[in-house]
């Protein structure tokens, strides 16, 4: 029987990488999006084919719809149908206040995290959706806690980015559940990621649980809601926050 297949944009480290690991564990066959660690992804590709694995790495910026499209269209073409995607590439921008932010880096920030998880989505729907003769599938939306909490001082733009995916989880689940697209978001706290590496120790140590959660326990999530067994979640955000609120 053909695997199943899924899609992790910014899969080439942190939760994405996690992510593509415990998937192709569970007989997923693998399409993993970077956009420049070229080397990083090749590795995780070849080190799921060695476990007898599927996997393939698909360079594409999730912000460019020609670039987005070409991406699906190879996914097709060597993996077979998608039947979940994750739209896990982010950025976090620069730490910095409201007031120091460089207009260039606003729209890349929002280009990468709020622009490109729709045009994911939009080519996911015109292969899932029982409306375009797909047979369903379930995507995953990888917001942050940044968005309850609004990173004030550091971060305000990044918050902001997280809390329109946020509602586009809200909005288009409920617009593509009867179609058979269950559409879900994971919300993690403090994660241990190259993202993360220059927060101060006292940030992670500050948390309910002493310290920041493991790419590893988030996707741990990921996976669940990408599953049968949560075949009657739908528009749900779980926070994976070791007790933050």
């Amino acid at each position: 029987m053909a695997r199943p297949v899924v899609l992790i944009t910014g899969a080439s480290r942190g939760i994405g990488a996690a992510s593509a690991r415990l998937f192709a564990s569970n007989g997923y066959a693998v399409g993993l999006n970077y956009q420049v660690h070229t080397a990083a992804a090749l590795d995780i590709a070849n080190e799921i084919r060695r476990s007898g694995g599927e996997a393939v790495a698909l360079q594409a910026d999730v912000s460019q719809p020609s670039e987005v499209e070409a991406m699906f269209n190879s996914l097709d073409a060597q993996l077979g149908t998608l039947g979940v995607l994750v739209n896990n590439a982010g950025i976090s921008g620069p730490r910095c206040r409201i007031e120091e932010l460089p207009y260039a880096e606003l729209q890349r920030i929002l280009a990468i995290n709020v622009i490109g998880p729709v045009l994911c989505t939009q080519q996911a729907i015109t292969r899932m959706s029982t409306t375009h003769g797909g047979s369903g599938g379930a995507i995953i939306n990888v917001s942050s806690g940044s968005a309850y909490i609004g990173n004030p001082h550091r971060g305000v733009h990044y918050a902001v980015t997280k809390g329109a995916l946020n509602s586009f989880t809200i909005g288009a689940s409920q617009e593509l559940v009867a179609e058979g697209i269950r559409i879900n978001a994971v919300s993690p706290g403090m994660t241990v990621t190259d993202m993360t590496a220059d927060s101060p120790t006292q940030t992670f140590t500050n948390l309910p649980m002493g310290r920041g959660a493991l790419a590893e326990e988030v996707s741990e999530a990921i996976v669940w809601l990408a599953d049968a067994k949560a075949s009657y979640v739908a528009g749900a955000n779980i926070r994976v926050a070791g007790g933050r609120p």
